[in-house]
């Protein structure tokens, strides 16, 4: 194929729903011209027939982070100012991608829509990401740096410090979503983490509201809480910890009764579902049909917290998707943020797509 056959092809495979004239018109050619493309196409075999092509609307789409996570797991007690013996491991990561592996672990269909460089960072995590995920909306941004996020454990596997480059996603903006508005019109569920900038968040936010499509908004850290909407409002799943909620309500949450005002503010402002983390505390999970607390599932052996986070919510819309109860799901996502606290993965290794069932019947 020659540049224009591939541009036009590629056009088509972004969004497949385009008429001939609105193709000619973001081309930036002539309708007849493009006519001819497409005729040469079709006799290529590289375009079959003309019939209208049904969306899918099986798949959860996850959008934001895939990073290259380094732990640095020092060794003894933590000595400031000084050098610290460690030993390194290096893993794929990344929110929204944790959570897409997740997911695809438990057997769903799921794609990412995420960016990355041209460098070994992208290769590895295509490498590491491809069997539990779609990869075809992945954007790669030569002169970017892929994502990269360096952790320090102290050894009972508890976060010291962490150091995150993400300036990669502020590119990551409405325009890169909008080649694929065809396919997040019907999407099973959209989960977006806060890697991604405001106008993205308000993109996707718009776009749930007016395809009813199930809206999922992931923090991942209250520095990340500027690029919160203004509002919830088409907002199904608000998941976040103590420090988000503080950050976007700009309140003090320090016991059990801020918890609960902190949850009924979230869902004043609009979000259909609020689950308050509170790591080996529980959760505070919250609807317009009251309030709840659930106790932590115990984990017998705390070897990595990394991941812990993406696990619950992994497991939780995991649960929601296929049909489980709303509060069992959320059982069934400390369930899974237990098992991945024991785990030295980002993401636990023997997830299976049985395991819901398993876990119902235990």
């Amino acid at each position: 194929m020659n540049e224009k056959e591939q541009l036009v092809l590629q056009t088509i495979k972004n969004n497949p729903f385009l008429s001939q004239q609105e193709m000619a018109e973001a081309l930036k050619m002539s309708r007849p011209a493009l006519a001819n493309i497409i005729s040469g196409l079709t006799k290529k075999g590289e375009i079959i027939g003309r019939a209208y092509v049904l969306p899918e609307r099986n798949s959860i789409f996850t959008i934001g982070g895939a990073n290259v996570d380094r732990k640095f797991h020092i060794d003894g007690r933590v000595q400031y100012g000084t050098s610290n013996p460690s030993t390194v491991t290096e893993s794929v990561g990344g929110v929204a991608r944790n959570i897409a592996e997740n997911l695809g672990r438990f057997g769903n269909e799921v794609k990412l829509i995420t960016l990355l460089g041209q460098d070994q960072g992208a290769k590895y995590i295509e490498k590491e990401s491809q069997a539990f995920m779609g990869l075809d909306y992945v954007e790669v941004m030569p002169d970017l740096k892929t994502g990269s996020y360096s952790a320090v454990l102290d050894t009972n596997g508890e976060l010291i410090l962490a150091m995150a480059d993400m300036s990669i996603y502020d590119s990551l903006l409405p325009a890169v979503l909008k080649k694929h508005e065809a396919l997040l019109s019907n999407a099973k569920c959209i989960i977006i983490d806060l890697n991604c900038p405001k106008e993205t968040v308000e993109y996707l936010q718009n776009l749930a509201c007016l395809r009813g499509i199930p809206l999922a908004i992931i923090p991942v850290s209250s520095p990340k809480i500027k690029n919160m909407p203004d509002d919830l409002v088409g907002v199904t799943y608000f998941i976040c910890n103590r420090d988000e909620a503080e950050a976007y309500l700009n309140i003090r949450v320090l016991n059990d009764q801020d918890y609960n005002t902190a949850v009924k503010l979230l869902i004043e402002k609009g979000a259909s579902n609020v689950i308050l983390t509170l790591g080996d505390q529980g959760a505070i999970v919250g609807n317009m049909e009251g309030v709840s607390y659930f106790e932590a599932e115990k984990a017998n052996e705390i070897i990595d917290v990394t991941g812990a986070g993406d696990a619950f919510v992994g497991g939780f819309l995991h649960g929601v998707l296929n049909e489980e109860p709303f509060m069992s799901a959320v059982k069934f996502g400390q369930y899974n943020a237990a098992r991945t606290l024991q785990s030295d993965k980002t993401v636990r290794q023997n997830i299976s797509a049985e395991e819901l069932n398993n876990w119902r019947n235990n």
